[in-house]
């Protein structure tokens, strides 16, 4: 089996999802890098030994040499590129989210379907083990049902990640509810075997919209992924345009009747997410998401609290980056650009769960007033979950 010729457009910080992709003679190898930044192509060149430099990511898709592409671009390019890449008969990896408009998914569904070219996109928590498990723990039956579903995500790096850079502008992410939660929610919706239909939120900027903040056109300072100020109220050098929420809570109900929240905070003391879904006949929760931490179920009572818990699964171990998800997703991908067919990940759900995030930003910036999702073309629907034929 020869190798996928992959070129990747956006080798910044997801490049570790890149070298997941180069496996030279075991099935891809990224043979070809696009970037903006000259530097950061020249510095990642060298990395993968890419041949192929380009500033302009249409001159790698007029390449016959380049096989399939990977999208990583940041998220108000992804409908332009990514229908280039459509158009150009490029089978396409679009990591999250898919937009950031719900107007914005349904073109790019639409190019997909229109041109018969291949569309995958990366949500890659449905490869990563303590997902899987709680899918799997639902899908046997131990806590019954699934009626609804909670979700927590504290993000003590929120300050440093998502407002010193362009994730703080709205009009480059629409908003964190979308950015940041498109994995969750398409996470929420895979274990409650739904999609929501109605929102409602409450948001705002809290903490960091009164911080100290760079000029335009000034670029972060060196060591910021390492060197993380605490408390949040010290952080300085934030981007120059700050307009998103820094926490906020949204509401869901699902077209199966399950009910829904998520909650995000990004200036918390700690990083993680906590999920608990409660059925007809049970409760489980994920207590930490590496290998070693546990998703324990109750499904004996009533009773008080018991940290003990019912029975207790242990997270399969796994290496690699995000859990080792990044290499399953990559691997998914490969075999999908070769074979086609239905995927784990699916353009419906991405598109989905933007829905979802779109819709509740809009609720919370309208004082939480309760919005309906947008309904997909069904025809899209049944062509995605044919595997795109």
């Amino acid at each position: 089996m020869e190798d996928l010729r992959i070129g990747v457009i956006g080798i910044g910080l997801r490049s570790s999802l890149a070298l997941a992709a180069h496996r030279p003679g075991r099935g891809s190898v990224v043979t070809a890098l696009c970037d903006i930044d000259p530097v950061a192509l020249k510095q990642q060149a060298a990395v993968f030994d890419a041949r192929i430099l380009t500033e302009d990511y249409r001159e790698l898709l007029r390449r016959d040499d380049v096989d399939a592409v990977i999208v990583m671009t940041p998220d108000d390019t992804h409908e332009r590129i990514a229908i280039d890449c459509l158009r150009a008969g490029k089978p396409v990896y679009l990591e999250k989210p898919l937009a950031i408009t719900v107007e914005g998914c349904d073109a790019i569904l639409r190019a997909a379907r229109d041109t018969g070219t291949r569309l995958y996109v990366g949500h890659n928590m449905r490869h990563m083990g303590v997902v899987r498990l709680m899918r799997d723990i639902i899908q046997k039956g131990v806590i019954g049902e699934p009626k609804t579903v909670w979700v927590r995500h504290f993000v003590a790096y929120g300050g440093d990640y998502y407002f010193k850079d362009w994730h703080a502008d709205r009009t480059r992410t629409t908003g964190l509810l979308l950015q940041k939660a498109a994995h969750d929610l398409d996470v929420i919706h895979w274990l409650a075997g739904g999609y929501t239909t109605r929102v409602n939120a409450f948001g705002d900027l809290m903490v960091y919209g009164d911080l100290p903040r760079r000029a335009p056109e000034t670029p972060r300072p060196d060591g910021w992924l390492k060197e993380f100020d605490w408390p949040p109220t010290a952080r300085r050098d934030l981007h120059h345009v700050i307009d998103v929420e820094d926490v906020s809570v949204m509401n869901m109900r699902l077209d199966n009747g399950v009910i829904a929240a998520y909650q995000q905070c990004h200036f918390s003391p700690d990083y993680v997410r906590n999920y608990t879904v409660i059925g007809t006949e049970g409760r489980l929760e994920n207590f930490g998401d590496g290998p070693g931490d546990t998703v324990k179920v109750w499904n004996t009572g009533p009773t008080g609290y018991r940290d003990d818990c019912d029975i207790a699964y242990r997270v399969p171990q796994a290496t690699g980056s995000h859990g080792g998800a990044d290499a399953q997703i990559i691997g998914e991908f490969c075999r999908f650009v070769r074979e086609g067919g239905v995927t784990d990940t699916s353009p419906v759900a991405a598109r989905m769960s933007v829905a979802a995030g779109y819709m509740a930003t809009m609720s919370l910036r309208d004082g939480g007033a309760p919005y309906d999702v947008p309904a997909l073309d069904p025809g899209l629907t049944a062509y995605f979950d044919a595997g795109q034929p």
